[in-house]
């Protein structure tokens, strides 16, 4: 399986390399994106999310995201996880020469706050944990199905999921 989708990455890059380019990010785009995650930390609840990037130079973005979940494990017993930080990206186009105006990889670096609590329904207690300053880092990508919408997906370790995809917004 690992050697498919190696393979199938080189693929995709080989056949998106050329001596012009045509890339899907560029200095002075916005990004709004959108996000539901995959998997969350905390093994129950939908983690929403949301970041917004502008590009600064032709390879660098900088922006900010807000995660928001929270589950309830039954009899009172949940928990509310949020995140809130900076963002940073590097896009991929050049340095791997895809010649897409559709796809753009990218990967990246945040620092922000994230808060953890959770409530004991059998004694009525609630308590925080995990609380501070949050070290963060990810790749992703998105396929732009027209000039100014399409997907994204990010994997790593970043706000209150390790895998996150919906939709991106480019203005």
């Amino acid at each position: 399986m690992k050697k498919l989708l190696t393979f199938s990455f080189l693929l995709a890059l080989l056949l998106t390399a050329s001596q012009g380019f045509s890339q899907a990010y560029k200095q002075g785009d916005k990004y709004l994106n959108a996000t539901i995650g995959l998997n969350s930390y905390y093994s129950t609840g939908l983690p929403l999310g949301a970041s917004f990037e502008v590009g600064i130079t032709d390879a660098i973005s900088v922006g900010g995201q807000a995660d928001y979940a929270s589950g309830n494990y039954g009899s009172g017993l949940g928990f509310t996880a949020f995140y809130i930080g900076a963002r940073g990206a590097y896009h991929l186009g050049e340095v791997l020469k895809i010649n897409s105006d559709k796809v753009d990889l990218y990967a990246g670096l945040g620092l922000g706050y994230r808060s953890f609590s959770w409530k004991d329904g059998y004694n009525g207690t609630g308590y925080s944990y995990g609380n501070g300053l949050d070290f963060n880092y990810f790749i992703g990508g998105r396929y732009f199905f027209s000039d100014n919408i399409g997907a994204v997906l990010e994997l790593g370790y970043s706000g209150v999921s390790n895998a996150r995809a919906g939709l991106t917004f480019k203005f």
